[in-house]
C-alpha cells in the first residue's frame, strides 16, 4: 500500500494553480489526497490531477470561531484517513493542519512558506501574525522555506530554530518549460489577441499577472504608467480585483477605467497568449516567497521589472534578466519602464531571460527533488 500524502491549502486556486501537475507526478508513488474548501478550482484538481479532493473550508482572514470549527474538523479528518504526511502550503491552512496534524498523531507534518505576510505588516497584526507562524513551526515537523530570502526572514525573527530546507533551488513547482514556451503560442493566435485588445502590432506592451490588490504595488504600478504621454505603451492587467481583502486606492480603480492604455482582462486560466503579445513583466508585488509569475515570463522570454523582496531578486539579476527597483517607489517603476525601452539594454535582458529559468527552474528538478525528500522523511520515521 503506498504511504497516504494530504496537501492542503486555504483555498483551492493554490493546489490548482501553485502545484499544476504535481499531484498527479506524486500520485504515481503516493495516495495523494488534496484538500481545500470546495469550488471550481478544487474540482479541476481532481479532474486534472486524478486525485481525490477533500472539501474543508477556512477562512483566509483571522475568524477565531470559524477557524476553531476548521480546526476540529481537520483533527477529526486526519483521525479517519491517517496519513503518513500531512503537507501545507498557505498560511491559513499551514496553522490550522499542523496544529490538528500534531494532536491526530500523523507522523510527519510539513509546511512550505511561499511568503511571509508579517514583514510587511506593523504594530498589533504584524505581533499576531509572527506568534501565528511561531505556533504553526512548532507543530510542524518539517520547516520548508519556498527560497533564501523566506528562509532568512524565519531566521531573523527567530520563527523557529527547526533545520530550514529549500527544495532543489526555491520555488514550489518550476516551471514547465515546454508548456511556458513562445513557440506554443501561434502567430494567428497573437494576433487574434491584440486585435482584441485594440493593441497595435509594434505597441510596447508591458503586462502584469496577479491578483490586482495593494500588496501586489498595483497602486504604484498604475499611478507610474498614468505619466506616460505615450499611445505607443500599453499596459495589460491581468488577474481579478479584491474588493474586500485588500482593495486597491479609489483613484487607483478610476484611473484603470479611464485611461484608454490600461488594459484590465480579469482572471485567465492560460496567462501564455497575453505573456506572448507582451514585451516586459512589471511586478512591483510588496511581498513574494517566490512568485511562479516571473518563471513564467521569465520561460517565456519577458524580462521584468520587479521589487527588491523575496523571490524577486531571487530570479531577476539586475540589468542581466530584468531590473530591480524599490519597493513602494513608482518614481522607481516610471524609470524603469522608460529605460528598459531602450532597444540594446531590451533585447539584452529578453536574450538571458528564459536562459536562467532553465539553467535553475525546470520543473522536473523540482519535482524529482520533493518527492526524494517525501521518500527520505518517511524512512526516517
Amino acid at each position: 500500500m503506498k504511504p497516504k500524502i494530504i496537501r492542503i491549502a486555504t483555498v483551492a486556486m493554490s493546489l490548482n494553480i501553485l502545484l499544476k501537475g504535481q499531484l498527479k507526478y506524486l500520485n504515481q508513488f503516493f495516495d495523494i489526497k488534496a484538500v481545500s474548501g470546495y469550488d471550481a478550482d478544487l474540482e479541476m484538481v481532481n479532474e486534472r490531477e486524478g486525485v481525490e479532493i477533500i472539501n474543508l473550508k477556512m477562512e483566509r482572514k483571522i475568524t477565531p470561531i470559524k477557524d476553531f470549527i476548521s480546526l476540529l474538523k481537520l483533527y477529526f479528518l486526519f483521525k479517519r484517513e491517517k496519513p503518513t504526511i500531512v503537507h501545507s502550503i498557505t498560511p491559513k491552512a499551514g496553522l490550522l493542519s499542523m496544529i490538528a496534524a500534531k494532536y491526530a498523531g500523523v507522523p510527519i507534518r510539513m509546511h512550505t512558506f511561499t511568503g511571509l505576510i508579517f514583514p510587511s505588516k506593523k504594530g498589533l497584526m504584524k505581533k499576531v501574525l509572527i506568534v501565528m507562524d511561531k505556533i504553526l513551526c512548532y507543530h510542524a515537523t518539517h520547516v520548508y522555506p519556498e527560497g533564501k530570502g523566506v528562509q532568512m526572514d524565519l531566521i531573523k525573527y527567530k520563527i523557529t530554530h527547526k533545520p530550514l530546507k529549500i527544495i532543489a533551488n526555491g520555488n514550489v513547482n518550476g516551471v514547465d518549460l515546454d508548456y511556458f514556451n513562445q513557440n506554443k503560442i501561434s502567430t494567428n493566435e497573437k494576433n487574434e489577441l491584440l486585435s482584441n485588445l485594440d493593441i497595435k502590432e509594434n505597441d510596447f506592451v508591458f503586462l502584469f499577472v496577479g491578483r490586482l490588490v495593494k500588496d501586489k504595488g498595483i497602486n504604484e504600478l498604475v499611478t507610474a504608467f498614468a505619466k506616460s504621454q505615450d499611445e505607443s505603451v500599453k499596459l495589460v492587467l491581468v488577474g481579478p480585483f479584491e474588493h474586500d481583502l485588500d482593495p486597491l486606492l479609489p483613484e487607483t480603480y478610476l484611473e484603470i477605467k479611464n485611461n484608454k492604455n490600461i488594459i484590465s482582462v480579469g482572471f485567465q486560466q492560460d496567462v501564455r497568449p497575453y505573456m506572448a503579445i507582451s514585451n516586459v513583466l512589471v511586478f512591483p508585488s510588496y511581498r513574494e516567497g517566490f512568485p511562479n509569475v516571473v518563471l513564467q515570463a521569465g520561460a517565456m522570454e519577458l524580462p521584468a521589472i520587479v521589487s527588491d523582496i523575496n523571490g524577486c531578486n531571487e530570479i531577476i539579476t539586475h540589468n542581466k534578466n530584468g531590473i530591480i527597483i524599490p519597493v513602494k517607489n513608482s518614481d522607481a517603476i516610471f524609470a524603469s519602464m522608460i529605460a528598459i525601452r531602450e532597444e540594446k539594454l531590451y533585447q539584452s535582458l529578453k536574450n538571458n531571460s528564459r536562459e536562467k529559468i532553465i539553467n535553475q527552474f525546470d520543473q522536473n528538478v523540482v519535482w524529482q527533488a520533493l518527492l526524494e525528500e517525501y521518500n527520505k522523511v518517511i524512512n526516517n520515521v
